[in-house]
């Protein structure tokens, strides 16, 4: 049977999510307590410890519990303690709730007046469509969709609760399948845009992009099924990748018009944007979200953090046993060695026909011949937080391998100490930095990194191995010092070659002298 939903007026809602209570917790109490009292009374009058049936009863309904939690179908994780301890603002929305971590913030409620006025619209598109067989089609994906929550017990203990989950999967899926479609100018004839642009969709956007601020993909996809114009036959997911293009430090225009393989298997919108995101030779289809054999073949490797060594097979062991990332220079340091850095790519304002072949990712990093060539990309005030929530998805998802944004924000830490190597990397055209200072881009990657694990298959153990190595010659030290010393304008440059020649006919000079004195 369905459950009716009551759209209330926006002043007087009641919250979606029930509290905790103080009595709920004395009753968890109380059953601990019990088991414990049971098992001491049980087994001290006898060797060997057994349990009562009435302890017996208790711990199948923990096991039934923690069946029910369905660990393993978790696909909307809470970020954990080791990843949000840098900077927890990155994970915490600031202008919206999607689904329901942060539905009990009061300060997000502002925005449920918005939700209401793009439920009206979306129910306006089709004859006949209410709220109530709204619910009836979520109804069918409810239980799918509360095992995709890690810990949200709270809204499953009673039928009333179950109505309130229903509730906020038909509010938020219908503000974002509406807010998504208004974007690319998918509205009603005649009507205005509800969110305007500015501060707000920027805000939005930013929101819409967090780990724990996401909706399942298949309760949008349900809803824009349910009311799609057939007139404009464009996919959901080029919907979605269409209204974050700019948001992104680099996407790949090319990516746009890649296929986002089977929209059945794609968790939540983060992933569609993750998805798009890869090195230009990788194939689309291996990112997914299916396990290839490879992927499970590294997965079985050792897995380790920035204080663990993963050695490039290239790279012989010295003596103090030492590997890339105990040697790895920064930027400054392989500057003074020689190294050369080269941007790669452009930063694209906008789509186009033009740029729409353009396949050089945010990842597409080499080292060939001293010259350590990397993609151009921006820095703003989003950046962090887009990189961070990108990044806890991809520790937390046990299936995403290799982890690109995890292995580039370790990459990038050694590569930036200090504010120096963020002006080199600048001036090099490599970081476009909008957020002011370079001594703030220098911190967002010093912090970044914290707490992310990688793969013993490091995606950039090649290009980390050969810059180690050309920095260990000494013949490119030589030529890097006389070049900065010597050579680093064209008038210094100039002089040190009329030296040179000076040089060598004084001594000319002494020889022939010698030579007609000896005669």
């Amino acid at each position: 049977m369905a459950h009716s939903i009551e759209i209330t007026p926006i002043d007087h809602r009641t919250p979606l999510l029930r509290q905790a209570t103080k009595d709920d917790e004395i009753k968890e109490g109380e059953k601990v307590g019990h088991l414990i009292e049971t098992n001491k009374r049980d087994g001290q009058d006898r060797p060997g410890f057994q349990t009562s049936k009435s302890a017996n009863k208790i711990l199948d309904e923990i096991y039934k519990d923690l069946d029910n939690l369905a660990i393993r179908s978790t696909t909307i994780f809470k970020v954990n303690v080791g990843l949000r301890e840098s900077n927890p603002d990155a994970y915490t929305p600031k202008m919206i709730s999607i689904g329901p971590y942060h539905k009990k913030n009061q300060e997000l409620h502002s925005m449920e007046k918005y939700k209401l006025l793009y439920l009206q619209r979306f129910l306006r598109r089709k004859e006949g469509l209410n709220v109530e067989s709204c619910i009836r089609e979520l109804e069918e994906l409810k239980d799918e969709a509360l095992m995709c929550y890690d810990d949200i017990k709270d809204l499953i203990d009673s039928d009333n609760n179950t109505g309130e989950f229903l509730k906020m999967l038909l509010f938020d899926g219908c503000f974002l399948v509406e807010f998504i479609r208004e974007v690319i100018g998918i509205k009603p004839t005649g009507e205005d845009m509800i969110i305007l642009g500015g501060c707000l969709d920027d805000q939005v956007r930013r929101d819409l992009l967090l780990l724990e601020n996401q909706l399942p993909f298949f309760v949008l996809t349900k809803l824009h099924d349910m009311t799609k114009d057939e007139i404009y036959d464009i996919p959901f997911t080029k919907m979605v990748k269409w209204i974050f293009f700019h948001d992104l430090p680099k996407l790949t225009p090319a990516s746009f018009n890649e296929s986002a393989g089977n929209a059945a298997e794609i968790k939540h919108l983060l992933q569609v944007i993750h998805m798009s995101c890869h090195p230009s030779e990788m194939k689309t289809n291996k990112l997914t979200g299916n396990i290839s054999k490879e992927a499970e073949h590294s997965r079985k490797n050792l897995c380790c953090n920035l204080l663990q060594r993963v050695r490039p097979k290239e790279m012989p062991k010295d003596k103090d046993n030492l590997t890339w990332q105990d040697n790895m220079p920064n930027a400054t340091e392989l500057c003074e060695a020689g190294v050369g850095f080269s941007k790669v790519g452009n930063i694209y304002a906008c789509l186009a026909e033009d740029n729409l072949g353009d396949s050089t990712s945010l990842f597409d990093i080499g080292f060939e011949n001293g010259l350590m060539s990397i993609p151009c990309f921006k820095v703003t005030d989003n950046t962090e937080t887009l990189l961070r929530n990108f990044i806890a998805y991809e520790q937390h998802s046990p299936d995403i391998d290799p982890k690109y944004f995890s292995e580039f924000a370790v990459f990038m830490d050694h590569l930036i100490d200090s504010e120096k190597d963020v002006t080199l990397l600048r001036l090099k055209g490599i970081i476009a930095n909008d957020i002011g200072e370079d001594k703030e881009v220098a911190n967002l990657f010093n912090n970044i990194g914290k707490g992310v694990g990688i793969s013993s298959d490091f995606h950039y153990k090649e290009v980390c191995g050969k810059a180690v190595q050309h920095c260990e010659q000494p013949w490119n030290r030589m030529k890097a010092s006389l070049r900065r010393n010597y050579f680093h304008s064209p008038w210094a440059g100039v002089s040190t070659v009329a030296a040179v020649i000076l040089l060598l006919l004084t001594v000319t000079q002494t020889v022939l002298s010698f030579i007609s004195v000896l005669k």
